[in-house]
């Protein structure tokens, strides 16, 4: 992943910054039925070639199988590039545990390639192939291209007042000027909270303007990029902590996507997160089964 990718991470401060105001607002809408939110917490991909490391001997075909006994979810980047049918995704369902939650980006031809315009056609196929992950439907998730700017706000309005109310959706947006205009923000920030749409937040080294921490709905959908720097372990506890106290106000759900700009250890550097989830807020999350790697690789 080359978004946000810097030179230099260890010069930067990269500690996250304070909630938007209207996060706790936001939060307290929410009707949690446990004491502890949902959580998820995955990589984007699951094939060998970009979990280096990760898959013992002897795994063959079967990656997912295995993939899906160490996390609970997957942020599925593979639908960002094609639409699969709907048998390909029942092989998917079949193959995973079955407290696995798919997470399915919505495909580049409607995103990128006709920017929400004009693609009804190719958003049913999508929401038809999806449907066969039934219960295992996690979130959708809508990534705009870096140059989808606030000028285009009519075609993400009329696309996320369209889209499915019985289908969660998250939204990332890319280009600086959602953020830095605040009259802009609001009107982002009002459209989404009024559909029920998360507010993607992206959490890469060299992008700090997109750190907005303002959450749109009782759930938060982060995309968490290590810059390959050891900083990336003070990172992913300084997340600790904004999860912790979203806890506290009330969040029902978190979902939580980890990814590096050159793929070396995510799963390590979920594990990292995982374990202080378990031993500090008392949940049950597997710890990924890392083939011989440690935290002093950088």
């Amino acid at each position: 992943m080359k978004f946000g990718k810097v030179d230099n991470p260890g010069e930067l401060d990269l500690a996250l910054p304070a909630d938007h105001s209207e996060t706790r607002r936001v939060l307290a809408l929410g009707a949690r039925e446990n004491d502890k939110p949902a959580i998820h917490i995955g990589c984007a991909k699951w094939n060998k070639a970009d979990l280096k490391n990760f898959y013992p001997r002897g795994t063959g075909n079967k990656e997912l199988e295995y993939y899906s006994t160490q996390f609970n979810c997957i942020e599925l980047n593979a639908f960002f590039y094609r639409i699969f049918p709907p048998s390909t995704v029942e092989k998917w369902y079949e193959r995973s545990e079955a407290d696995f939650v798919f997470f399915p980006k919505v495909p580049q031809l409607i995103s990128q390639f006709k920017r929400l315009v004009d693609c009804e056609a190719e958003l049913d196929d999508y929401l038809h192939s999806i449907s066969y992950f039934k219960e295992k439907l996690g979130t959708c998730f809508l990534q705009m291209h870096p140059t989808f700017k606030p000028d285009k706000f009519d075609q993400l309005a009329k696309f996320v007042e369209t889209w499915p109310k019985d289908v969660k959706l998250s939204v990332e947006l890319r280009h600086t000027d959602w953020y830095n205009d605040v009259s802009t923000a609001n009107q982002l920030y009002h459209l989404l909270e009024e559909n029920g749409v998360s507010n993607t937040i992206t959490d890469t080294a060299g992008r700090r303007d997109l750190m907005h921490m303002r959450l749109t709905s009782p759930s938060c959908f982060v995309r968490y990029t290590g810059a390959n720097h050891t900083s990336d372990y003070d990172r992913l506890d300084d997340w600790f902590d904004r999860i912790k106290i979203w806890s506290d106000q009330g969040i029902e759900e978190i979902n939580f996507f980890v990814h590096q700009n050159m793929e070396v250890e995510s799963p390590l550097l979920s594990a990292h997160l995982i374990k202080r989830l378990n031993s500090e807020l008392g949940y049950q999350l597997t710890v990924p089964n890392v083939l011989g790697q440690q935290n002093n690789l950088f």
